[in-house]
């Protein structure tokens, strides 16, 4: 039996891998694809498996975006599992895109699309797969621009700066359009990176040179001659004059056959510890009209809409939305709904949708931490959803935590098992006796919010505050605790405020087989001790290049309000006070 096949352009296929792409293709509804050569080749990378990856709504924005424009073909690449990984290896066949099986690395530029610290790595695995040199600089004229965006470009792109040609900072549906003309109108690679550092919300990290002081700490970056010394975030004004839904809809994801559809950009509720609340700001709910045509335009196949956005709950017309969707038996869900903005109506609705979990984030267990992140969640709040729910027949409930967060104490973590103990309680008071699912979090410091000079809670702590939450509620069987390693919540850390000597570290940790902790012992450096750094307001910072428009000032203050737990309303119109809409 024949174990590989050469394809027309002279590769060598396996059997294995060229199964797998057609049967990704057959089971796939809108997918493009274009005969070679008519169009300039665009590679779309989402750096973890397909399974995750075409769940990402951004991927199938942009996607839509770069076909449409008539010159460019957008093709798909994902992370192979472990078993493709190595079948990869093994018959020396090159990363092959979903659409028409061309190589990685015989395209012309190459987006990523980079939503988690953690998939840092996979795209490095990716680019090994697809024979693409690693770091920018050793990358020829020949070969393809890596440029990548998503939240983890916008909010600190150094840790990847030796490998990117270019960032996206903010969104991306007019920067990508922009930053395609400027690479097919320049000859040389040279003038290409000029000409994308003079775009708005397009960073080029060559351009821009570390500086450390005597001791080693960060000092800043110094811009070349001619390129901007800040760079300004991007968001789109009007998103009802871009694509929001689902390019393709498939089985083979996350969320089987489900059609997505953005409801809503950004978010003002001012939780301190949210960077998508900061670099996505301000909030913009989609015209109802705009999102009723987009389900009207769902595939057959789709057998549910998911309503997607950073506060879907907070669109003002989410209550006609859902009847309209009962009304006319299209079921949806909703990824998590802000208990105080939970009604009857809109919990009938997702349970007569199939929805059998309610979720709920309370993010902190206690009133006192609750009010120091600015969740403007009660417990009350809660009960009320939970009762909501079960008069809706919805039987299980699942909560998201986080614990570690700034200023907490054991006392808070004690609140925390007492009051996943009266939600228990309170749903089997309203009878539901479904299963109370609770999914806790190390808080991590993300740049761009107030905590982002806070430090990560010593790792000793957090190991006890999880096993205090574990010994709370462990004799309750109905209670499922799920929790993050700490392993990952330490290297979440190091990487969310990182600059680039943790690149280099992340890229020798990569080439070597070692970890990003192992690699940087041998440079002397403690992981834990690095991520629980608290760092000084007004010294300068990895990221300060960047302008999302938020001041430093107004992060400050918010700090200095969370320590005393002081309430911040969220936006509104005419409001001035972050420096986003001032």
């Amino acid at each position: 039996m024949r174990k590989n096949w050469v394809s027309e352009k002279g590769i060598t296929l396996s059997w294995i891998i060229k199964n797998y792409l057609k049967e990704t293709r057959e089971n796939e509804t809108g997918a493009q694809c274009y005969p070679p050569g008519l169009r300039h080749s665009v590679a779309f990378i989402y750096p973890n498996v397909y399974h995750l990856g075409m769940s990402n709504l951004g991927m199938h924005i942009l996607y839509q975006l770069i076909n449409a424009r008539g010159d460019s073909a957008c093709e798909r690449f994902f992370l192979p599992d472990k078993k493709l990984q190595q079948e990869h290896i093994k018959s020396k066949t090159p990363l092959l895109s979903i659409e028409s099986g061309r190589a990685l690395a015989d395209f012309d530029v190459i987006f990523v699309m980079m939503s988690f610290e953690m998939d840092y790595d996979n795209l490095m695995t990716v680019l090994d797969l697809g024979n693409v040199k690693l770091r920018a600089a050793e990358r020829n004229a020949r070969e393809p621009l890596v440029i990548i965006g998503g939240p983890c470009a916008t909010f600190n792109p150094e840790p990847l700066a030796a490998v990117a040609d270019a960032f996206v900072i903010g969104e991306g549906e007019e920067t990508v359009q922009h930053i395609l003309d400027e690479i097919y109108a320049k000859e040389s690679k040279e003038e290409r990176l000029l000409a994308l550092a003079q775009l708005p919300g397009v960073y080029v990290p060559r351009f821009y040179t570390a500086q450390y002081d005597d001791e080693g700490e960060f000092a800043g970056l110094q811009a070349a001659a001619g390129v901007p010394q800040k760079v300004a975030r991007q968001w789109v004004r009007d998103i009802d004059a871009f694509p929001h839904t689902s390019a393709i809809v498939t089985s083979g994801t996350e969320f089987e056959d489900m059609y997505i559809v953005e409801v809503a950009r950004g978010c003002g509720r001012h939780c301190r510890f949210c960077m998508a609340g900061y670099c996505f700001r301000k909030p913009r709910p989609r015209a109802l009209e705009e999102i009723l045509a987009d389900i009207a335009k769902r595939p057959e196949r789709t057998k549910k809409v998911g309503l997607m956005g950073a506060a879907v709950s907070d669109h003002p017309q989410m209550a006609e939305l859902t009847e309209y969707l009962v009304e006319h038996k299209i079921p949806f869900s909703v990824a998590s709904m802000r208990a105080d903005m939970l009604t009857e109506q809109i919990a009938h609705a997702l349970a007569l949708s199939g929805q059998r979990t309610m979720t709920v984030a309370p993010e902190a267990g206690s009133e006192r931490m609750r009010a120091a992140i600015n969740k403007g969640i009660t417990e009350q709040h809660v009960y009320d959803a939970i009762e909501l729910a079960a008069g809706a027949g919805m039987r299980n409930i699942k909560l998201y935590y986080m614990i570690g967060l700034p200023g907490e104490e054991d006392e808070d973590i004690v609140e925390t098992v007492e009051m996943i103990k009266r939600i228990r309680a309170k749903m089997d008071a309203v009878g539901n006796k479904g299963e109370l699912v609770i999914s806790v979090n190390g808080f991590v410091p993300k740049p761009f919010t107030p905590y982002q000079w806070s430090p990560l809670c010593n790792v000793r702590t957090l190991k006890q505050r999880f096993k205090m939450l574990n010994d709370g509620l462990k004799k309750d069987r109905r209670i499922k605790l799920i929790t993050e390693s700490l392993k990952e919540t330490v290297v979440q850390s190091v990487l969310a405020r990182g600059d680039r000597r943790i690149g280099e570290a992340l890229l020798e940790a990569h080439e070597s087989g070692r970890n990003l902790k192992q690699v940087l012992k041998a440079r002397g450096i403690d992981a834990e001790e690095l991520a629980e750094r608290e760092l000084v307001v007004g010294k300068p910072l990895p990221w300060q290049h960047l302008d999302m428009g938020v001041t430093e000032k107004y992060l400050a203050l918010e700090l200095e309000r969370s320590k005393g737990g002081k309430f911040t309303p969220m936006c509104f119109d005419g409001c001035k006070r972050c420096g986003v809409c001032g």
